[in-house]
C-alpha cells in the first residue's frame, strides 16, 4: 500500500471522526462514549460478562458523585458473569415512593462472520448506529445511567428517589435472569411506586416519518407446551393404524383451529381508539367500532385479519418445533412437538394447558406445561397521573405526534417487578423503521438522532416524574 495514500485515508478518517464529534455538544459526547463503552462490552450468555458492564456503569455513577453505599453491584452465586447493578439517587420528600428504571444489559448471541460489521464494535455509519445492543436494550440502559449521572453533575435532587436496576439474562430463556433475583432476593432494594421499562418505541414509516410514540401498558406470557405421542414401533415393512407420527399430526391440525377468548382491556381498547384515528380506511373504522363496541363481530373480523392486532386480542398458540422417529426403515416410537402459547393475562398456564388437550380430544397425546419463565402480569393501570407526564413531555420533545398505549404480545422482565407490586409501563422514545432495527437480528441498528432524541426523552420524563405526585395510589 503506498504510505501517502494511507497517511491520507487515516487523516481523512479521523477528520469525519473529528466532524462528527463536533456536532455534539460536550453532554452528549459524554453520552455518545458511554454508550459506546456498554455496547462494546460483550454480555452474551456464550462468552460476555454482564457483572463487567455493570461495573463499569456504576464506575460512570461513581464518577458523577454518587456515594459509593448507593451503588450496589449483586451477583449470586454460580453466576459470576451474571451480576447485576441496582444504584440509588436519594430524593428529597421521603413520602413520595421511589421510581425504578429498569433496563437489561444482556444481548442476543452474535456471530462475526454472519455480520458486515463487528457485532461488538460500534460503528457510525449513514446515520446509523450499528451494533448487538444498539438497541435492545443498552440504548436504555446507557440512558438511564446518562440521566442519573446529569442529575448529581447538575446538583439536582428530585423530591422522589430514583433507582436504577440494570439487569442480566432477559434475552435467554432458562438462564439466570436478573429482574428475577432482585424481586426474589432484593426487593427492599428495588421497592418502588412504579417503574420504566423497554418494551415500547416510536414508529417510523416506510420514509422515515415519525408516525406515533408508543408507551406499553401490560404483556402477555409466553408459555411453551410439549405434545408427545408414544408408540412400541417395529419395523416399517409391517405398517399399523397407530402411528405417533400421525396422532400428533391430527393434534396439531386440531391445535391450528384453537381460538381463545376476546378480550379488551384499558390499554387495548385505547390502542384501537387511538391507531384506527391514526391508521383510517377501512381497517381505521373497524378498529374504532370494535374499541367502542366489543360485540360487533363485523367490526372483529376486520381487525382479526391484521396477525399484529390478533395477537393482542387473546391468547394465541402455535406450533413452532416438531420431531419423531428414529430411523427411516422403522416405525415412529415418539413423536414430539412444541407449541408456543402467548398467555393473556385473564387466562392461566393450567387453563390453556386444558384448553389445548380438550381440542387435541386424544388421550395418548400427552400435553406438558414447560417451565414457567414468569408470572402472569396484570396490566398496569393506565392512569392520566402515568400518561398525562408521558403526553407532555411528548409534546414538548416531539410536538403534535399522537401517543398510544400498547399492550405486548412479546414479553419483558416487567412481570417480575408486578410480581412485587411494582406497575411497570414501557416506554422507550427510540424511533424504529419498520423492521424494527433488525432487534435480535444481523446488523443491529438505531438512527444516531433518534438515540439522541430518546435521551432528551426520558431525561425530561423521569425528571417531571421524580417531581409529579405519587401516579398510583
Amino acid at each position: 500500500m503506498n504510505p501517502r495514500f494511507s497517511f491520507s485515508c487515516l487523516t481523512l478518517v479521523l477528520f469525519c471522526a473529528h466532524a462528527f464529534a463536533a456536532d455534539l455538544d460536550p453532554g452528549q459526547q459524554e453520552f455518545r462514549e458511554l454508550y459506546r463503552e456498554l455496547v462494546e462490552t460483550n454480555t452474551t450468555l456464550s462468552s460476555g460478562s454482564c457483572t463487567e458492564a455493570a461495573q463499569k456503569m456504576g464506575a460512570h455513577l461513581g464518577a458523577a458523585g454518587m456515594p459509593a453505599q448507593d451503588i450496589h453491584l449483586l451477583t449470586a452465586p454460580d453466576h459470576a458473569k451474571e451480576g447485576s447493578l441496582v444504584a440509588v439517587l436519594h430524593g428529597r420528600d421521603p413520602a413520595l415512593k421511589p421510581m425504578l428504571l429498569l433496563a437489561h444489559i444482556d444481548v442476543v448471541e452474535a456471530k462475526r462472520e454472519d455480520w458486515t460489521r463487528d457485532p461488538f464494535k460500534l460503528i457510525e455509519e449513514d446515520g446509523y448506529f450499528y451494533a448487538r445492543g444498539a438497541v435492545d436494550d443498552k440504548s436504555m440502559a446507557a440512558i438511564w445511567v446518562d440521566t442519573l449521572a446529569r442529575f448529581l453533575k447538575n446538583g439536582y435532587q428530585p423530591p422522589r428517589t430514583v433507582k436504577l436496576a440494570l439487569t442480566c439474562g432477559e434475552e435467554t430463556g432458562g438462564a439466570f435472569n436478573g429482574a428475577e433475583n432482585l424481586a426474589a432476593e432484593h426487593a427492599d432494594l428495588i421497592a418502588a411506586g412504579f417503574a420504566l421499562n423497554e418494551g415500547a418505541w416510536g414508529v417510523l414509516d416506510e420514509k422515515g416519518n415519525r408516525v406515533m410514540l408508543t408507551m406499553q401498558a401490560g404483556e402477555k406470557l409466553p408459555e411453551n407446551y410439549q405434545l408427545e405421542v408414544t408408540n412400541p414401533g417395529g419395523h416399517s415393512s409391517r405398517p399399523v393404524k397407530k402411528n405417533a407420527i400421525y396422532q400428533l399430526a391430527v393434534a396439531l391440525t386440531r391445535v391450528s383451529g384453537l381460538d381463545f377468548p376476546i378480550h379488551l382491556n384499558d390499554t387495548t381498547r385505547t390502542f384501537f381508539e387511538r391507531m384506527g384515528a391514526i391508521r383510517g380506511g377501512e381497517m381505521g373504522a373497524a378498529m374504532q367500532a370494535f374499541a367502542a363496541n366489543p360485540e360487533d363481530t363485523a367490526a372483529l373480523a376486520i381487525v382479526k385479519t391484521d396477525p399484529t392486532y390478533n395477537a393482542v386480542l387473546h391468547t394465541t398458540c402455535v406450533a413452532t418445533v416438531l420431531e419423531a422417529g428414529h430411523a427411516t426403515n422403522a416405525l415412529p416410537q415418539r413423536a414430539r412437538a412444541n407449541v408456543n402459547c402467548r398467555i393473556y393475562p385473564t387466562d392461566s398456564v393450567e387453563d390453556v394447558r386444558q384448553a389445548l388437550e380438550q381440542a387435541v380430544a386424544d388421550p395418548e397425546v400427552k400435553v406438558t406445561a414447560m417451565p414457567v419463565r414468569s408470572p402472569i402480569a396484570v396490566p398496569p393501570p393506565l392512569t392520566p397521573a402515568i400518561w398525562g407526564p408521558i403526553e407532555a413531555t411528548a409534546a414538548e420533545v416531539f410536538p403534535g405526534l399522537p401517543v398510544v398505549p400498547i399492550f405486548q404480545a412479546g414479553g419483558t422482565d416487567a412481570p417480575f417487578l408486578a410480581a412485587i407490586g411494582i406497575p411497570t409501563y414501557g416506554i422507550g422514545a427510540y424511533f424504529l423503521e419498520p423492521d424494527l432495527g433488525h432487534i435480535h437480528g444481523l446488523n443491529e441498528r438505531i438512527r444516531v438522532d433518534s438515540l439522541y432524541d430518546a435521551r432528551d426523552f426520558l431525561y425530561s420524563l423521569v425528571k417531571r416524574l421524580a417531581a409529579a405526585p405519587d401516579p398510583i395510589p
